[in-house]
């Protein structure tokens, strides 16, 4: 049915056949095969319908075939793969840490524009898990100096692993929100659990069985984690400093209304490229 020598276009056609009785859509199935690919082979999409007859060598054939039993196990093509893409740079991911998501980049991308002179400014990343945020502000504004914290000593030997690809100088505490963490920052970031379990059965089945509970899951309709930061936020936010959030799609008024009770703040709510609430800014007047 194949090649003897496994060309790319071969490949795909394995993968293909493999994952057609677990993944239905067709148009899903060969984005989860492209998807490994450029990875492994560190190519665009272009790339990658240009080389159709390009002959895989044996150890990222082989790579490619333990990625699609492990798809076919039910795991996120990012873990089946061991890394997924974020704001233009590869991010190493497993079990340990959350896949990092276009809404979390659109964040990023909102607190780059806030400060987009490059001045230096401290930096608190929460709940940094693959320390995609944390890393990518510190490889786009070299000057600044950021902190990543995590409950998480797993998640943190991931984010290390990241910031030693782009930006070392990134440093790195274990810490339960604010407990251990010590002085006072320009901003604050966190993309916190903020999902209820009630929520399970409208999930995707991979994000369930494989992604951490811990990065996921909060009380109180999922609002409990936020509360616990409007709690201490100004006992770490400097005046003049803004803290920025990732929301659920269906919070976005009753966070608005939880940080707007804190004294001296504007409070700003905005929307994602799917016209979602999904993020909230928390301004300190000077």
């Amino acid at each position: 049915m194949f090649d003897e020598q496994w060309t790319i276009q071969a490949v795909r056609e394995w993968g293909d056949w493999q994952l057609e009785p677990y993944i239905h859509d067709e148009i899903e199935r060969m984005s989860q095969i492209d998807y490994l690919l450029t990875g492994m082979m560190d190519w665009n999409y272009a790339q990658l319908a240009n080389n159709s007859n390009t002959v895989l060598e044996d150890e990222k054939r082989l790579r490619f075939m333990v990625a699609v039993r492990a798809i076919k196990g039910g795991q996120p093509v990012q873990y089946a793969l061991g890394h997924a893409a974020f704001y233009g740079r590869e991010f190493n991911v497993d079990r340990r840490v959350l896949i990092p998501r276009q809404e979390t980049e659109e964040l990023v991308e909102w607190i780059l524009k806030d400060y987009s002179n490059k001045t230096p400014k401290t930096v608190l990343d929460i709940g940094t898990g693959s320390g995609a945020i944390a890393v990518t502000l510190k490889a786009q504004r070299p000057a600044w100096h950021v902190l990543g914290s995590d409950i998480s000593k797993d998640a943190l030997a991931v984010a290390k692993e990241n910031a030693q690809l782009y930006a070392p100088a990134v440093t790195f505490l274990a810490s339960d929100l604010f407990t251990d963490v010590t002085g006072t920052f320009d901003i604050i970031v966190a993309n916190p659990p903020y999902i209820d379990r009630d929520e399970q059965l409208l999930m995707d089945e991979s994000v369930v069985a494989f992604e951490p509970d811990v990065a996921l899951y909060a009380d109180d309709s999922g609002l409990a984690v936020y509360k616990k930061i409007a709690t201490g936020l100004l006992n770490y936010l400097n005046p003049g400093g803004a803290a920025y959030f990732e929301i659920g799609y269906q919070q976005g008024q009753t966070l608005v209304d939880l940080f707007a009770a804190l004294p001296n703040v504007q409070v700003t709510l905005h929307q994602d490229l799917s016209g979602h609430d999904r993020m909230i800014k928390v301004l300190r007047e000077m």
